[in-house]
């Protein structure tokens, strides 16, 4: 069993770095079954793996209806949304928005299982947040509350509310005797199947890109992005609850931008490097002192 704070750095690496293949995809293929085939291929790539361990590809029938819920709320519903959100806003507002799934979690967490707030968290997440906030600073205080913009916002905080309430029913997916990769290789295959019918009622066009950025971009987001990243964040969920998982939404985007460093000669402002710090301090509050059951 990985350690706690391995399985948060593969976390936070794989999906800061998916921002850039997430892009590749863009283009001549809808959204809708970008997602389908990324799931679909995340979905075989798994049955394969439990197949080959030896393990029976089979969830029992009482734990199914959690296990198909979760796919599509993780793997579809919360993804299109996020996707059609980005097509009214920019990438930064997207992001300082999503990171409010840490309060979402906190929120669904007391409500459905009565877990209650650490003052220690609340704190964390408040430090996060303003760190969030200045590293995209100039894209948020540009932001005009027009029509478009709105639209943009209720797009992605719906997108935010549907990924939280599917971390929720992963929680209690976890809790019971099926491992996490049959979990989400069932999963992943509703939620693809559930984006592919969505991009059939809105008429999207069935297409395939073979280009090489393509399917090279489909390849990490589905072997990376979905089977190695969502296993390791379930187990994380598992082990130190939602609220805490979630915070390595803050980290992504600073990720992105030590990448964008590296390839497109991002330059750093002092607003942008005070919230990098804002953020690893609300990191450090947040998984520095787990409760004790949770120490693996």
């Amino acid at each position: 069993m990985l350690p706690v704070p391995l399985l948060y750095l593969i976390v936070v690496l794989v999906w800061g770095s998916t921002w850039y293949a997430i892009k590749l995809q863009l283009g001549p293929v809808a959204e809708e079954l970008s997602v389908a085939y990324r799931f679909a291929l995340a979905s075989v790539c798994l049955f394969a793996l439990t197949a080959v361990s030896g393990r029976s590809l089979r969830v029992p029938r009482e734990n199914y209806p959690g296990v198909v819920l979760q796919g599509l709320l993780m793997f579809s519903i919360s993804y299109l949304l996020v996707y059609f959100g980005s097509g009214f806003i920019t990438t930064g507002l997207v992001a300082v928005l999503y990171s409010l799934i840490i309060v979402f979690n906190g929120v669904f967490e007391w409500l459905f299982f009565r877990t209650l707030f650490d003052r220690r968290l609340v704190l964390a997440s408040i430090i996060g947040l303003s760190g969030i906030a200045l590293v995209f600073w100039p894209e948020v205080a540009s932001v005009s509350l027009n029509d478009r913009v709105l639209q943009g916002v209720a797009w992605t905080l719906g997108s935010v509310a549907f990924a939280s309430l599917g971390n929720m029913v992963a929680i209690r997916n976890t809790t019971r005797a099926v491992p996490v990769t049959l979990i989400n290789a069932h999963g992943m295959i509703w939620g693809a199947a559930l984006s592919f019918m969505i991009a059939l009622s809105l008429d999207r066009p069935i297409h395939f890109a073979l280009t090489a950025d393509y399917v090279v971009s489909l390849m990490f987001l589905a072997v990376f992005g979905s089977c190695v990243a969502f296993g390791c964040y379930l187990a994380l969920l598992k082990r130190i609850g939602a609220a805490r998982a979630s915070y390595v939404s803050l980290l992504f985007p600073v990720v992105a931008l030590l990448i964008s460093t590296i390839y497109v000669d991002y330059r750093w402002s002092g607003a942008a490097m005070s919230g990098v710090m804002l953020i690893l301090t609300g990191n450090w509050l947040a998984l520095s002192r787990l409760p004790k059951r949770n120490r693996h």
